[in-house]
């Protein structure tokens, strides 16, 4: 079992290999992870672990509403996240890396990061002054049937996002912008489809591609069927998440 330590950042929302996320980084937990990383040469990976919240708040509180910048915060690593933060997050995340990490006048960050790996998490350092994780890199077998399933992802997709442009009046992309390799596909897909955190979750810890991809299948075709009676859901990008604001 290969592990790693790594600096965690949890977020209410899942980030696949391969999407890119932007982050605007303004606690000061997350403030301290983004100074220590700028000590990584810029010919090294500015690596940390991202996992979803399952129990908890990605911004610790403040007062009352949205984050009051003039009210005094929870404070520590483990704001928002319990006694014990390990049970506040799902086990299977992913490692990012910081291809671009910006300081602001004011101190906070913009981040843009690129999923790159899935990984288990172990356990959760609390001592510093943001969360460490050991975590387990989790390898990406392919399964039995990972390119007709693909082909078939790929399909089903088309027609989603068909679907998808429909209800916004605009096409979401063109069949040449789709990659055809299997694990390529799935992660791609399940960044893309509007699905909620927990149906996203499912998809990044599938044992292996196939089995991924079908349960992407099954899910891309009772969406569609969804959409046919609901043509004003939202697309999402298919590359990028939304900002995430930490």
């Amino acid at each position: 079992m290969t592990t790693v330590r790594l600096p965690l950042f949890p977020l209410n929302s899942v980030l696949f290999p391969g999407l890119v996320i932007p982050l605007n980084v303004f606690e000061e937990r997350y403030r301290a992870m983004m100074r220590e990383l700028l000590k990584t040469g810029e010919d090294e990976p500015r690596r940390f672990a991202v996992v979803a919240i399952r129990d908890g708040r990605e911004v610790a509180p403040t007062a009352p509403g949205l984050p009051d910048q003039t009210a005094l915060p929870e404070r520590g690593p483990t704001a928002g996240f319990g006694a014990d933060p390990v049970q506040a997050f799902h086990r299977v995340g992913c490692i990012a890396d910081a291809a671009t990490i910006r300081e602001r006048e004011d101190g906070s960050f913009e981040v843009l990061a690129t999923g790159t790996a899935r990984v288990r998490l172990l356990s959760v350092d609390t001592s510093g002054p943001y969360l460490v994780a050991e975590l387990e890199e989790l390898p990406e077998d392919a399964g039995d049937g990972a390119g007709a399933l693909a082909e078939g992802v790929l399909r089903a997709f088309r027609n989603y996002q068909k679907r998808l442009a429909g209800a916004r009046e605009r096409s979401l992309t063109s069949g040449a912008d789709l990659p055809d390799e299997p694990s390529v596909v799935s992660y791609l897909v399940a960044a893309a489809a509007v699905l909620d955190i927990p149906a996203k979750q499912r998809l990044l810890q599938a044992p292996d591609t196939a089995t991924r991809l079908a349960e992407e299948l099954k899910l891309l075709r009772a969406e569609t069927a969804v959409i046919r009676h609901l043509p004003s859901l939202p697309a999402v990008d298919l590359t990028r998440a939304p900002t995430s604001p930490n």
